[in-house]
């Protein structure tokens, strides 16, 4: 289930690329579509923050929010930006995506976990490890570590659809910050056999740590893509004018 702010990103998303909202226009004000998608102006805030940062709009200071529509060279249905927080099950839809549970277990952290996740020996933590399988072809291999007593009740079950999703919606925890790394890798053993690809083929890995609006660290997690089934957008956002 998508939150407030992802329907309306998606809803104003749809519009500019079906050319309801023209390239060059003003989109409506933040009071006018908070009255037509009954949320508040911080939940359409989010929404176009969001686009802005896809690049799909920009603001100006005292006139409004413009559409800058499509870049080029972005694939809006293969690209994904680095600040998403959605997950890959809201961002293609239970329709086209699943997902094979490889791992699932509880134990007691390493020192490398303990330090990404500023947790101690004692805590324990879910390992899991996870084939992301899009439009029928095996596309991400995450390896993800959560502290169980920030994510109570986590299961395979959860893991087969979108732990995002049951974070933010059963749990009622609000993501905060990530940081991401990016590492161009030749594809390893594990790599050839659960995203069939060859050996030594190019991989992005993609490292994060993942904050709730507390502080806290909620997910260390390594993904590994195929150079040719996806890649990651970042637009940047002059705050200094």
């Amino acid at each position: 289930m998508a939150t407030k702010y992802q329907e309306v990103a998606d809803i104003v998303r749809k519009r500019i690329e079906n050319g309801t909202y023209k390239a060059g226009e003003l989109i409506p004000d933040q009071t006018t579509l908070a009255a037509e998608f009954k949320v508040n102006r911080l939940t359409v805030k989010k929404a176009l923050d969001g686009l802005a940062s896809e690049g799909l709009i920009y603001k100006q200071s005292g006139l409004g929010t413009y559409v800058r529509g499509k870049i080029p060279f972005v694939d809006h249905e293969r690209d994904v930006t680095v600040d998403d927080f959605r997950g890959a099950y809201q961002e293609f839809g239970p329709d086209r995506i699943k997902s094979d549970v490889l791992l699932f277990d509880v134990q007691l952290p390493d020192e490398k976990i303990q330090k990404n996740l500023n947790i101690k020996r004692i805590d324990p933590v879910y390992e899991v490890k996870r084939i992301r399988i899009i439009d029928g072809e095996p596309t991400v291999l995450e390896h993800t570590y959560m502290p169980v007593n920030l994510v109570p009740e986590l299961s395979k079950e959860v893991c087969e659809k979108s732990i995002y999703t049951y974070i933010h919606d059963e749990l009622g925890l609000k993501f905060g910050n990530a940081f991401r790394k990016f590492s161009a890798l030749g594809a390893d053993d594990e790599d050839v056999k659960e995203l069939n690809v060859e050996k030594g083929s190019p991989i992005l890995e993609v490292e994060q740590v993942v904050w709730l609006t507390n502080g806290k660290s909620i997910e260390y997690s390594t993904s590994h893509v195929p150079g040719d089934k996806r890649s990651y957008t970042v637009m940047n956002i002059n705050n200094f004018n």
